[in-house]
């Protein structure tokens, strides 16, 4: 099957102000998460990606742009309400410490696939609509470029977090112990037997190696000898 890689968008100015920016219209990077935009639209430049898919949100365009910066061979980005933020309804705007006191917090935290937010949608709902997004464009870039396709989807922390959980098997109710920072990526591949989660919450290192991903099969039993390319002979 084709490799996705998940990248949550950089830093906002409502990260730094402790604020729940939901869909909100204007919450942009601020400097430091276009420099983190900027640092994985470079560590992505070495993989011949097929395509880039967005939240419509403006920090996930702004750093799908740092992306696509790299990339002459890609026309554009690909906008899909599926991969957008969760609607937090009557929380959205509000300050993160204040929300921390409401009854429902608590129920995030300790079983997320119960919470609905007032005015909103519901945990279970956002894991849905964004697992089967992903899916579907996997499946699309698949089928036109073939198994060894990779592609990104820019999204949000709760939404990766989701995906990652239904990937990993987990039930929703654990997802709060997967970690996703701003500009991270994550990497997972839909086999036709399981998925695979290669990686998760990444901020650095060599993502060249995804120029040829081997087909996905059975599990090494002893873990396999990883993903890494091999070295190259020295002239004799």
């Amino acid at each position: 099957m084709a490799t996705v890689i998940l990248v949550r968008h950089g830093r906002t100015t409502a990260n730094v102000a402790g604020v729940l920016a939901g869909r909100a219209a204007g919450v942009r990077l601020d400097d430091l998460g276009r420099e983190q935009a900027g640092r994985v639209g470079t560590r992505l430049a070495a993989v011949p990606l097929v395509g880039v898919v967005s939240s419509p949100l403006e920090r996930c365009r702004q750093t799908a742009q740092a992306i696509i910066a790299h990339r002459a061979d890609l026309a554009g980005i690909v906008l899909d309400k599926g991969i957008t933020e969760c609607d937090y309804g009557e929380w959205q705007g509000k300050a993160l410490k204040d929300l921390a006191s409401e009854a429902l917090w608590s129920v995030v935290q300790s079983h997320p696939s119960a919470a609905i937010f007032p005015g909103g949608e519901s945990m279970a709902t956002m894991q849905a609509r964004s697992v089967a997004a992903i899916r579907h464009h996997d499946a699309a870039f698949e089928s036109q470029h073939g198994p060894g396709a990779v592609w990104v989807a820019v999204s949000h922390g709760d939404i990766i977090k989701s995906i990652l959980a239904d990937a990993l098997g987990m039930h929703l109710d654990l997802f709060q112990r997967i970690s996703v920072g701003p500009a991270s990526v994550s990497i997972v591949r839909y086999g036709t037997r399981r998925p695979e989660v290669i990686g998760t919450n990444t901020d650095s290192g060599d993502l060249s190696w995804l120029r040829a991903v081997a087909p996905a099969g059975d599990a090494p039993v002893g873990g396999g000898a990883g993903n890494a390319e091999e070295p190259p002979t020295s002239p004799s």
